[in-house]
């Protein structure tokens, strides 16, 4: 069991499990969507920096018909499995364009813009939040800086500093120039899964002035493998040096909102003690409804299949303006 949850554990930390395309089936440049229209900004030097190839930017459909219109901004994570499953890693898609459309077409939602950034290369350090890693202790720094499995290898630097810069300044700049954007961090949000949840929580503290909320779905508390050590244990360690990154940022309650959850099947079944210890330093901190949401799922997997049936969750507390 232990060795199929490892497996599990490193193609959702590198995002490199088997294609399921035949390898002589090429992919397509950019997703095709059932809704909206996709910008494609294959060589945005910044991001290319820190190994992301691509980004996709999906314009809502009343972008085009109402030229007078403004929309809030969303930036998402592995953009190659939102939109498009012969784009993705697992055949898989969160099916994002579907989602947004749903839901605003009910009145649930406002129309977003929708930023995906690709996968970045050495994916595993490059979404881990930084500054959380001095804050470890250094048995748990090891593991961090060790992890070798899967297309995870060790030796790496950690990058999320120079990501989330990526993100927040350099390309929130872009769209913001080119796009007709809310620019507020009211109408600014992040959201990503399983690392690309913690980068995302990493984003809005590093950030709160420019994204006012950020969701992580199967969010990866355990930052590195979870298995040995007594999870309890970890789960403390993990939400203590949470806590003392917390308190040392802006981000802020009174401004910010944050949306966490977790399912409890395959690599999701090792989240629970984490989550718990996690909510609990959230609350001892001042984070509560509506400033802050957790949630889990029972059974659900850590899958692009479960998140998209679950999408409409997040998407739905990321817009407090919604109609």
């Amino acid at each position: 069991m232990l060795i199929r949850f490892t497996i599990l554990l490193s193609a959702f930390l590198a995002a490199s499990c088997a294609e399921v395309q035949a390898e002589d089936t090429p992919k397509p440049d950019i997703p095709i969507v059932s809704s909206g229209e996709i910008v494609w900004w294959p060589d945005f030097a910044p991001a290319e920096a820190v190994g992301v190839d691509n980004i996709w930017i999906w314009l809502p459909p009343s972008y085009a018909s109402q030229p007078g219109k403004r929309f809030p901004v969303l930036y998402m994570h592995d953009a190659e499995n939102l939109f498009d499953r012969r784009l993705s890693n697992f055949d898989k898609e969160w099916g994002m364009d579907e989602a947004i459309t749903r839901m605003a077409a009910r009145g649930d939602l406002r129309e977003w813009i929708l930023v995906g950034l690709s996968s970045p290369e050495n994916r595993y350090q490059t979404l881990f939040p930084q500054k959380l890693f001095g804050l470890l202790p250094e048995s748990y720094q090891q593991g961090v800086t060790g992890i070798e499995m899967g297309g995870i290898e060790a030796g790496f630097p950690l990058r999320g500093d120079e990501y989330a810069k990526v993100v927040a300044v350099d390309l929130k700049a872009k769209i913001d120039s080119e796009f007709r954007t809310l620019t507020t961090p009211e109408d600014t949000a992040v959201m990503g899964s399983s690392m690309g949840g913690l980068i995302s929580l990493y984003i809005i503290a590093e950030y709160p002035d420019v994204f006012g909320q950020a969701a992580g779905v199967s969010t990866h508390l355990p930052l590195t493998g979870p298995e040995g050590g007594d999870p309890d244990e970890r789960a403390t360690q993990v939400s203590e040096a949470f806590r003392q990154y917390f308190s040392e940022s802006e981000i802020n309650p009174a401004r910010n909102r944050i949306y966490v959850d977790h399912g409890t099947g395959t690599l999701d079944a090792f989240y629970p003690p984490y989550f718990k210890q996690f909510d609990g330093m959230m609350a001892e901190l001042g984070w509560q409804l509506p400033a802050y949401e957790s949630r889990v799922f029972f059974g659900a997997e850590h899958e692009e299949n479960a998140w998209a049936q679950r999408v409409d969750i997040p998407l739905s507390f990321l817009d407090a303006k919604d109609p």
